[in-house]
């Protein structure tokens, strides 16, 4: 598999996984985070095509631009609309979720921003470290922290938070640690949510292997780089070496595990990690 083989794809109506569920109506809510691209323009897209009303945030504003317009060139049942925030700003934070509850029923909040950075710890740069925290950690914290008493508003007082975890949350490779760190925090709040939420409001992550994101792709060189090889030796031995599945997901294919976990198909998925990693993390040779 070469550096072009992992371009991110677009998204197709065919690619969205219909899934029939009396709550997935425009009445009802999903707020997705890095909607402005990859994993979070497709769970974007998947929502509305589900028939959710969708409150997409990015700091990207034209990357939302880019969302809302592959929506309407699908013709999806759901809209989709753009909220521009910064997620290390608790005023946007909070000004996100209550514009997000004026397009409807907050019900649903898909945590999927994320960034990456590749150094050492002994060079990892602390600043880099603080962002990485605020963006991928304490912003899904803290937006939780906001819908919770939203969901509990519904008609029938219910709701779900699905966080984008990793691999990386379940066992690490070096250079990543402010990744890994993030990561681990991440299932730690799922099951923290789970516990608080009485089965009414639930909560799941979902951790993957590599997918091809704009993340991925990004921290290709960076990588090689760190590691003193090609950037295919990146994606063959790396990225893919330990899966038995040797090919990455696609962005939608996380993004359709995010509808199956709010669906009433998830019912008991409460506090569970949603492993989808062609078997990277538990099997070896």
């Amino acid at each position: 598999m070469s550096q072009d083989q992992v371009t991110p794809p677009t998204v197709t109506e065919d690619d969205i996984q219909s899934i029939d569920d009396d709550a997935f109506t425009s009445r009802n809510v999903c707020l997705v985070t890095g909607g402005g691209s990859g994993i979070g323009r497709a769970t974007a897209l998947a929502a509305a095509g589900n028939g959710l009303t969708v409150a997409a945030t990015d700091i990207d504003e034209d990357g939302l631009q880019g969302t809302i317009e592959r929506g309407e060139e699908l013709g999806l049942e759901g809209e989709i609309e753009s909220i521009v925030g910064d997620l290390t700003d608790d005023d946007d934070l909070e000004r996100i979720v209550e514009e997000a509850t004026q397009y409807g029923d907050l019900k649903y909040l898909a945590n999927v921003a994320g960034m990456q950075h590749i150094d050492s710890i002994e060079n990892f740069p602390m600043d880099m470290y603080d962002r990485m925290h605020e963006i991928m950690l304490r912003a899904p914290l803290y937006l939780s922290k906001l819908c919770m008493p939203h969901f509990r508003e519904t008609e029938d007082g219910r709701g779900c938070i699905g966080n984008m975890c990793s691999v990386h949350g379940h066992y690490v490779t070096s250079d990543k640690v402010g990744y890994n760190v993030s990561k681990f925090g991440l299932r730690g709040l799922t099951q923290s949510i789970a516990a608080e939420g009485d089965g009414d409001i639930r909560a799941f992550s979902i951790s993957t292997g590599y997918v091809k994101t704009p993340l991925v792709t990004d921290q290709l060189a960076d990588t090689a780089e760190q590691r003193g090889i090609s950037v295919d030796e990146v994606i063959e031995d790396v990225m893919l070496g330990q899966s038995r599945v040797t090919e990455m997901m696609e962005p939608v294919d996380v993004a359709n595990l995010y509808l199956i976990g709010f669906s009433d198909l998830g019912r008991h998925l409460d506090g569970g990690d949603l492993l989808f990693d062609g078997g990277m993390t538990l099997t070896y040779e």
